[in-house]
């Protein structure tokens, strides 16, 4: 795949994409009294995140090959502008670049504790959207909504809000141990409850003000 320019940016997305995970409040919840069972035995304190390495990224339109039926994660991805190391929640807003559509695909999971690799981290399960939307384009992007279309039918609708940490705070604490780069991908984390899909089916990701993620999933080859 070939990364989305940015709009009026002298420099491609860096290619790091780094998912934070359990950050959408009702996807926590779910999870009840689990969060208190062995071996983490409290909720996270910090940011939990995944780096989706290069081979996981796909693009606009691609076809992804998946084993059966993959849950379709949308997600708010968050484009770094400048390097975010230790930055206050105050200041990180000045540190985005813009947004765009991220899908996070995997395999559904009987437990979000240290899942396998090959359920999530397969080729093209993070398809990128085309477009970089500048931040001072979007008005508030703590309070967007989001739909996935499964063969154009609505499967799932939410937004970019109710979030343990909000775009602000995300930024901080990730920046607290990590240094996030220009045209890095932080993503805000997909929402609770996503919807299935299976080879065959075409999938598009919509995000307000944003704009639009579209692939195609196919069998995978033997």
């Amino acid at each position: 795949m070939q990364l989305p320019a940015f709009d009026a940016w002298p420099h491609r997305l860096s290619g790091t994409v780094i998912a934070a995970l359990l950050n959408h409040r009702p996807q926590l919840a779910a999870l009840g009294d689990a969060v208190h069972a062995a071996p983490y035995k409290a909720p996270p304190r910090a940011p939990v995140l995944a780096v989706r390495p290069r081979h996981m990224l796909a693009g606009e339109g691609d076809a992804i090959e998946v084993p059966g039926a993959v849950e379709i994660g949308a997600a708010l991805g968050i484009v770094i502008g400048r390097t975010a190391c230790r930055v206050a929640a105050a200041d990180a807003m000045s540190h985005v670049a813009g947004y765009l559509v991220v899908g996070e695909l995997g395999l559904p999971l009987a437990s979000h504790y240290r899942p396998a690799l090959r359920q999530k981290a397969r080729d093209g399960f993070c398809p990128l959207g085309a477009r970089v939307i500048p931040a001072h384009q979007v008005a508030d992007a703590d309070a967007l909504a989001l739909r996935v279309l499964v063969d154009g039918q609505p499967l799932q609708a939410s937004t970019t809000g109710d979030r343990l940490r909000g775009i602000a705070q995300l930024i901080a604490d990730v920046s607290d141990f990590i240094t996030l780069q220009p045209g890095d991908v932080l993503t805000l984390g997909a929402s609770h409850g996503a919807p299935l899909a299976a080879a065959g089916q075409a999938v598009t990701i919509e995000i307000d003000g944003v704009g639009t993620l579209s692939f195609t999933l196919v069998e995978e080859a033997a």
